[in-house]
């Protein structure tokens, strides 16, 4: 058996219509999984024809229970799972609302615990096991301006991962983490192609010298849910490029 096949498994990947998400979940059917892809919106005409897709608004409480319920009727099999539907809603810590510091704790945090515990729930009752990646970020460890919520949201994410880990190792479930740090995305874009000195500071700072590509965040996450990271569940590998491993960069 090929240890990073995942042909006999299938999976849902969440906020998967674009971005690091959709790049995952190509990933993952390349790997041979089945794979169902979630947006809010209706199925974009460009996924696989062979995979599944279901939407809904994961900021309404309601929607991670369903969201399962309608993976698993998509895919009967399914016993992997990445948390990957997330944004960006920050302004000037001072100026800070509630509500979007609620809309960034719903969407980034309550999601996908709650996402979590429905696939884990079905998987139990299956008696099944399983495998679970969160997608967190470099913000999880790191600060950056103007970003307090989106930066206490994925510092959360990083030990939701650990904590479920301990929770769901009776069960036969693996609970991993993939923390992406600067990846052009339809989020860094728009910056990324305007603020050229703030993108070249982060080309020289990143060991690899170039932004990362959505691609980037795909063989880490196939490897965390494939069965060559068997005896792995805690932990998160942070695909960056090594933005984190210094402290200065190039001058």
């Amino acid at each position: 058996m090929n240890a990073f096949s995942l042909a006999s498994s299938a999976a849902l990947v969440t906020g998967s219509s674009k971005g690091i998400g959709l790049a995952i979940a190509q990933g993952l059917h390349a790997a041979g999984a089945q794979v169902v892809f979630h947006g809010n919106t209706s199925r974009p005409a460009d996924i696989p024809p062979d995979c599944g897709y279901v939407a809904g608004n994961l900021l309404a409480a309601e929607t991670p229970a369903k969201l399962i319920a309608d993976a698993f009727q998509a895919k009967p099999q399914l016993d992997l799972l990445v948390c990957n539907a997330g944004s960006f809603f920050d302004r000037d810590f001072l100026q800070m609302e509630i509500a979007e510091w609620d809309k960034t704790m719903n969407l980034n945090v309550r999601a996908a615990y709650f996402i979590v515990q429905a696939f884990a729930r079905e998987l139990v009752a299956r008696k099944q096991p399983g495998a679970v990646v969160i997608v967190s970020s470099t913000n999880g460890f790191q600060s950056e301006d103007e970003s307090t919520a989106y930066d206490t949201s994925k510092g959360a994410l990083v030990m939701m991962t650990r904590t479920l880990a301990q929770a769901l190792a009776p069960h036969r479930i693996r609970v991993n983490g993939m923390a992406p740090g600067l990846i052009r995305t339809p989020l860094t874009a728009p910056w990324l192609d305007t603020q050229h000195e703030k993108r070249r500071h982060y080309e020289k700072k990143i060991l690899q010298g170039r932004i990362g590509e959505p691609e980037d965040c795909a063989g880490a996450t196939v490897f965390l849910l494939s069965p060559a990271a068997a005896y792995i569940t805690g932990q998160i590998i942070v695909v960056d490029g090594g933005l984190t491993t210094g402290q200065i960069g190039k001058l």
